[in-house]
C-alpha cells in the first residue's frame, strides 16, 4: 500500500476531524498550540485521496543560532495506530518535517503497553519488595503496544534515554478510572474505604462543589501557588491558566472546566477538567493548607468523575505518576492518594525520536542537557 499524503491544515479543520474522533489527547488539539505560544507551531493531515485519515499538531522548538527544529507531537499524532502499517503514517510525516528544517522529531504515541489494578499496586507498596512500578507483574499486557513499539524500530524511531536532555515530556505512567458501562454506584464502590469515608465526610461537613467560570481562575492560582509552595514544585503563572481556558474552550470538541469546593464560604479545593470525546482528564489541581479535615480534594475529584460519567466518558484521566513504589519516596503518596480511585495504573510505549540529522540532534541534547 501506498504512504498518505501529508499537508498543512487550518486550525479549525484540525479542531473538526480531532471532535470526530472517539477520543483524542488535548494536547493534540489546535488550542494547544495557542498554550504554548513560545513554540513555533503547525496542524498537519493526512490524506486518503480527499479523505482524511488523520491530524497531528506540530510544536517546533529551534535550534539556538541556526534555523532548524526539533519537531515535538505531544501524545500524538491522531492516527490509526492499530493498523498493520504505521509506516504509511509516519513515513511522509519524517519527509515533511525535515522539508520544514526539522533535525529531529519526537512523538508520543497514545498506545498502552501494560495495566495494573489497584489492589496490585497497594499489595506492592505494602510487600516492599519491588522499587519499581516496573518490576511488578502486570495484570493485563496490550498486544497492540508491543506491535507498535516493533514497528517504530523498524522505521528507525528509537525510545529517548531516561533523562534525555531536552526534557521527558509526557509521562509514561499514568492513572486511570475505567468508566464504560459503570455508573455513580459502581465507581463508588471500587474505591477504597478511606475515599468513600472521605467522600461522605466532605458531604456530611457541607463542602460544596460547583462549576467555576473565567473569573474563579484567579482564586484557583491563589490556592495552587499555595499548594506549590507546599509541595514544593513551581507553579506557573495564572496568564497560562487565562490562556489555556479561552483556547480550549474555544474550539470545537474540547471542554474545559474550572471545579470550586467550598466550605463555610473558604474554597479548599479547586481543580481543572477537561473534555475530547469520550476522555476526560484531571489535569491540574489545588487545596488550602487549612481545613484539610473537610475533604475537598475528595469531593471535588467525586463530582468530576460524576460529570465525566454524564457526559458519556469512557475513562477518566488522573495523568501521570512516577514509577516508584518505595514506601519511603515522597512520590509515592501521590500514586496512592489516585490509587484510592480504585482505577488501574497505565503504562504507555512512551516518546519516541526520530534523528534526521545525526550531528545536530546530538548537538541539541548536549545543549539542553546543560542548560
Amino acid at each position: 500500500m501506498t504512504d498518505f499524503e501529508i499537508r498543512p491544515i487550518p486550525a479549525a479543520e484540525h479542531a473538526a476531524y480531532v471532535a470526530a474522533q472517539p477520543a483524542a489527547s488535548f494536547l493534540q488539539t489546535p488550542g494547544w498550540a495557542t498554550v504554548k505560544s513560545e513554540w513555533k507551531a503547525e496542524s498537519l493531515g493526512w490524506y486518503d485521496g480527499e479523505r482524511q485519515v488523520g491530524a497531528g499538531l506540530v510544536l517546533y522548538r529551534q535550534m539556538p543560532k541556526v534555523k532548524r527544529y526539533l519537531a515535538y507531537l505531544p501524545e500524538g499524532p491522531v492516527i490509526d495506530w492499530s493498523a498493520d502499517d504505521v509506516g504509511r503514517w509516519l513515513r511522509p510525516l519524517a519527509s515533511y518535517l525535515k522539508s520544514q528544517g526539522a533535525f529531529g522529531v519526537r512523538m508520543g504515541p497514545p498506545v498502552a503497553t501494560k495495566r495494573w489494578h489497584a489492589k496490585t499496586i497497594k499489595d506492592a507498596i505494602a510487600a516492599g519488595q519491588h522499587p519499581r512500578l516496573g518490576d511488578v507483574p502486570a495484570d493485563a499486557t496490550e498486544p497492540s503496544g508491543a506491535a507498535v513499539a516493533q514497528h517504530l524500530r523498524e522505521l528507525g524511531w528509537k525510545p529517548p534515554r531516561t533523562g534525555e536532555g531536552f526534557g521527558a515530556g509526557q509521562p509514561q505512567y499514568v492513572f486511570q478510572v475505567p468508566l464504560d458501562g459503570k455508573d455513580d454506584d459502581a465507581v463508588l464502590k471500587g474505591m477504597n474505604q478511606l475515599w468513600r469515608r472521605n467522600i461522605k465526610k466532605a458531604d456530611k461537613a457541607g463542602v460544596e462543589v460547583t462549576v467555576g467560570t473565567r473569573a474563579d481562575l484567579k482564586a484557583f492560582h491563589a490556592l495552587y501557588v499555595e499548594t506549590a509552595k507546599r509541595d514544593h514544585f513551581t507553579p506557573r503563572p495564572l496568564p497560562y491558566f487565562e490562556v489555556m481556558y479561552d483556547a480550549l474552550n474555544g474550539q470545537a470538541g474540547c471542554d474545559l472546566r474550572l471545579y470550586n469546593a467550598h466550605h463555610e464560604g473558604d474554597l479548599v479545593a479547586s481543580t481543572i477538567w477537561i473534555r475530547v470525546g469520550h476522555h476526560t482528564w484531571y489535569s491540574y489541581g489545588a487545596s488550602s493548607t487549612a481545613k484539610r479535615d473537610v475533604r475537598g480534594s475528595n469531593a471535588v475529584q467525586w463530582r468530576m468523575l460524576q460529570d465525566a460519567l454524564t457526559e458519556g466518558a469512557t475513562v477518566y484521566d488522573l495523568r501521570g505518576i512516577t514509577d516508584t513504589l518505595d514506601p519511603d519516596d515522597p512520590h509515592v503518596g501521590l500514586i496512592q492518594f489516585k490509587v484510592g480511585t480504585g482505577g488501574e495504573a497505565v503504562e504507555y510505549v512512551g516518546e519516541w525520536d526520530l534523528p534526521l540529522n545525526k550531528a545536530l540532534y546530538t548537538a541539541f541534547d548536549l545543549y539542553m542537557r546543560r542548560r
